[in-house]
């Protein structure tokens, strides 16, 4: 979900929640404690270099809990972000802490924000020799198939 897809459903919002890939709801007295830009320059195992750039919202919980971070007040710190930090209009992913800093992109369901699951990824498999597809093979061929398995036979 990028910037202003978050800044569009604000104003919509009575109430400002996000959700756990679990369904749970982050407890309703977070603070948004950094919303920021972060580019990342690095190579791939491949040696591709590459750039990604995204925003960042940092959502914490404590024990203030009569704090509540409204949808317009989220909105004006993001105007702030905007024109402070000079942000691009790109996805936004949010760290949220777990058994360390979770690390998580962002969708809407209708009512509220729902964190999604951020997989790692070998971005060179061709390089790597990664095949894209586990071979399928039929259960059924393998009988007609000599009895022994051979180098290169597809057996094992």
């Amino acid at each position: 979900m990028k910037l202003s897809e978050i800044k569009s459903k604000l104003p919509e919002l009575s109430e400002l929640q996000f959700v756990l890939p679990s369904g749970a709801k982050v407890p309703a007295h977070f603070h948004i404690t950094e919303v920021g830009q972060i580019n990342k320059k690095f190579i791939d195992c491949g040696g591709t270099v590459r750039d990604e750039k995204a925003v960042i919202f940092q959502l914490w919980e404590d024990g203030d809990f009569d704090h509540r971070l409204g949808a317009k007040k989220l909105l004006d710190i993001i105007s702030l972000s905007e024109k402070v930090l000079d942000l691009e209009d790109l996805e936004v992913e949010v760290e949220y802490q777990s058994d360390t800093i979770g690390k998580y992109g962002l969708d809407f369901d209708g009512e509220a924000f729902v964190l999604t699951s951020k997989m790692t990824d070998c971005l060179a498999k061709e390089k790597c020799g990664i095949p894209q597809s586990k071979p399928k093979i039929r259960l059924a061929t393998l009988a007609e198939k000599d009895t022994f398995c051979t180098p290169g036979s597809g057996c094992c």
